[in-house]
């Protein structure tokens, strides 16, 4: 099959489904929409909650709406192409487009994991400096934290968007998920992928993988400093400020070390588990943390339902 260097002319790339299925994808898009659109309502509840509330203007809620526009990009990123294979049956994606979606899906992922990270030091700074949290974590901080975040991963993948539209491909190429993910992208190249893959292991260590083994350090500390207090009571009360966020670290990592357990070792596997594994890799964390967080933590909880009882 001839190929050419797509600077000259942009490849086509076709996005995949579940296949042997495409006669239910009709059905099959339905609780796709329904998680989209639980998801988009969640984390816009989340958002105006904490805006309206003065009483919720505080660090660890501004990480929470950090937190939650993360998951907003995300969802919004992935869905148009989702809806697309299953609700229209349309595969094709254009390379620029292909690109696009896999820059911002890797840089919503990154974001997340580094707010994850910043949520728990904002925990450790709650349990070990009670009195002076407000003065360590000011409005000036926390916004540096932010835009810290934002450029690291907006740096982090740009070269990696950079080294694939220079890569050679063949004038159809098949992609392994209904989105495009950059491992999958490089699968498609006739001309040598190293130098890429290479960069694409250097971003993992130094975003998820630096982030994961902070958090795990972040714990420790925390765990010590709950364990130094002398009141039972106290010490479950530290502790449960804590629930949610694990649970959103749980849901964010999980799914994350699965797609990369199949991906590398699940080469026998159905093409509908790596499917399935990449969708919940990317659908359920922007579900599930709004409605979490909306659960476990009873300033949010009750403020909700103060909302919702305003409004009947």
């Amino acid at each position: 099959m001839s190929v050419f260097n797509n600077s000259a002319l942009y490849p086509r790339f076709l996005l995949t489904g579940l296949l042997g299925l495409e006669s239910r994808y009709g059905l099959i898009s339905l609780p796709i929409f329904l998680v989209y659109a639980t998801s988009v309502a969640g984390n816009i509840t989340i958002l105006f909650i904490i805006r309206t509330e003065p009483s919720l203007h505080q660090p660890m809620y501004y990480f929470l709406s950090m937190l939650a526009l993360t998951d907003l990009g995300l969802s919004t990123t992935t869905f148009p192409t989702m809806f697309s294979v299953f609700w229209f049956h349309v595969r094709e994606i254009s390379f620029n487009a292909c690109l696009i979606q896999m820059y911002f899906i890797h840089v919503f992922s990154i974001i997340e994991s580094a707010v994850l990270l910043a949520m728990a030091f904002d925990r450790f700074v709650a349990i070990r400096e009670p009195l002076r949290y407000a003065a360590i974590l000011t409005n000036g901080v926390i916004i540096g934290i932010g835009l810290a975040i934002a450029v690291r991963a907006l740096a982090l993948v740009f070269p990696a968007s950079f080294l694939l539209k220079r890569l050679q491909y063949h004038p159809v190429n098949i992609i392994s998920y209904p989105f495009c993910l950059h491992q999958d992208l490089i699968k498609t190249t006739v001309s040598s992928r190293r130098v890429s893959s290479i960069y694409g292991l250097i971003v993992v260590i130094c975003s998820m993988g630096l982030d994961s083994v902070f958090l795990l350090l972040s714990y420790m500390l925390i765990l010590g400093t709950v364990l130094s207090i002398a009141s039972k009571t106290e010490r479950v009360k530290a502790l449960n400020t804590c629930i949610s966020h694990i649970c959103a670290v749980l849901t964010f990592y999980t799914p994350m070390i699965g797609l990369s357990m199949i991906h590398r070792y699940g080469q026998n596997a159905s093409p509908i588990v790596h499917v399935l594994m990449a969708n919940v890799y990317l659908l359920v964390p922007p579900l599930m943390n709004p409605i979490v967080y909306s659960v476990k933590t009873k300033q949010i909880h009750d403020r909700i339902l103060k909302k919702f009882k305003q409004k009947v």
